[in-house]
Order: structure tokens, then sequence, then C-alpha cells
């Protein structure tokens, strides 16, 4: 009588931990917890996934990506639903990465701050290059990977930061990549181009694609833009010629990437050699 009640309780117990299992919600994260990190993952197509109180577009496979900006916190938490309205909560660990900080003093206010002269324009190129980064597709060209844009010395890094008479300024966001004025850029990976403007105050000759599912790079300082708003650009495919337009100190490209408002490092998507 002992051995059956023992039988049928540890056949219980298997019974319970089957469908404890049996129920979990499918989830599959890969890539790097990093700063600046891209992050590709896939669950069943009917959950809904949620990080940092942005809900994330899943395709019909069950697909998304999820993008940690700069300053990412330590532990991130990723909210999944099911349609049951079943909530699960996933904690994730970001490496915290060093940024390199310089700190300058005795520089005059005007190179610190812009006139106010020019606020008006700063205020539209903002806007404008918001706007750009809105445009969501549900495509996804970024899944073929990205290849460097031009070759040449990498001479700035994302991170950085430069702090001018004790006030920090923006960080850096993304990567430069020096080469002589006229260098032509190459597309790093397929899409649309959602914004093509030859002089903002800032970044000079501009240009966006998207790569779809709210990811985008954008391009700084160009002397010459080869593409307009609305093309469909493929890999490899010249878009534009490296410049020092705007606030530069010399030619080069400055290449950034977003994931919706998360900055992300272009660097870390790339092949490991030049």
């Amino acid at each position: 009588m002992q051995i059956l009640m023992r039988s049928i309780f540890k056949f219980t117990l298997f019974m319970i931990a089957t469908f404890a299992l049996a129920n979990e919600p499918f989830l599959d994260i890969k890539g790097q917890w990093i700063q600046g990190g891209l992050l590709h993952g896939q669950t069943s197509p009917e959950n809904a996934i949620y990080l940092l109180d942005q809900q994330v577009f899943v395709d019909e496979q069950g697909r998304f990506i999820l993008g940690l900006g700069r300053d990412a916190q330590k532990v991130i938490t990723l909210t999944l639903k099911q349609p049951d309205q079943t909530i699960q909560e996933y904690s994730f660990e970001v490496t915290q990465r060093e940024y390199d900080i310089q700190s300058i003093t005795g520089i005059p206010e005007k190179y610190v701050e812009p006139d106010k002269s020019v606020t008006t324009r700063i205020a539209k190129d903002s806007e404008q290059t918001f706007k750009a980064r809105q445009t969501f597709r549900e495509t996804d060209e970024f899944r073929k990977g990205f290849i460097w844009p031009l070759l040449g010395r990498i001479s700035g890094v994302y991170g950085s930061q430069r702090v001018f008479n004790g006030v920090p300024s923006r960080p850096h966001f993304g990567l430069d990549i020096a080469a002589p004025t006229g260098t032509p850029v190459n597309a790093p990976a397929s899409g649309v181009v959602t914004l093509a403007h030859d002089d903002m105050y800032y970044s000079g000759g501009t240009l966006i694609i998207d790569h779809g599912q709210s990811l985008s790079s954008t391009f700084l300082h160009l002397s010459k833009i080869h593409v307009k708003e609305g093309d469909i650009i493929k890999q490899g495919q010249l878009i534009a010629d490296v410049g020092s337009t705007g606030r530069s100190t010399g030619p080069h490209l400055d290449w950034r990437m977003n994931w919706h408002d998360q900055r992300i490092d272009p660097f870390l998507l790339l092949p490991d050699q030049l």
C-alpha cells in the first residue's frame, strides 16, 4: 500500500511539473545584453513583448528585435503577455561599458552654446530627424546583417563625451570613420530613405535610412547625397560622399543607429575585420 501511494505521489508530481513546463511561454533571445547592443528574439507570434515602456513589434513568425541605449540600466525587465493576459517578467543583467570622458576648460562660451539666432533652425532640424525616425515598416532588411559603409581610420567611438567648462555636452552616439572628402559611402544594409537633407546646422548633409521595425541608420557631415527620400536602397549601394559639413572639425563619416529612441552602437553590428 505504501509503495502504491509513493508511486501515485511521484506520478502526481511528474504531472504537475509537466503541466507547468508545458505552460511556460516560449522565449528565446540571442545576442549580448550590453549598452548599445541589438538583440534578436523569438516567441509565440500571439504573445506581446514589452521593453523599456515600449511594445515591441513581433512578426508572424514570432521574431522581434530589442535595442539598448548608451546608458541602459544594469538590470532590465522584459515583460511577456500571453493571449489569456497572463504576464511573465524576465530580468536581464546588462553589461555596463566605460566611456571616454574628456574634460576641457577655458573654452569661449560662443563655442559651447549656439547663438540664439540659430536656435529656430536647430529646432526645425531636430523635428525633421525625429519625424524621419518615426517611420515604421514591418519589413526586416536588417536580418541580412551589416557591412562597413567605407574603409578608413576610426576617429570617434560610441558613447564618448566631452565636458566643456564643467558642463557635460551630449554624448557621441556614432561611429566616426575618417576619410577624404568625396570618399564614397555605401549602404551598410538595405532599407528606405526617410530623410535626405543637404545642410543641417549641426550635422550638415544628413541622410537617414530605415531598415525596418524601427531600426534606422543616420549618416552625418556628408558632402553629397546620391539618393532621395522614398528611395529603396540595397546593401552596398552608393548613397553619399564623405564630407565635413555642419559642425565638423574634419572630413569623416559619422554613422549613428536608432532602435526607437534607443541609440545603438553600429560597431557592435559589424564584421570583426575591416
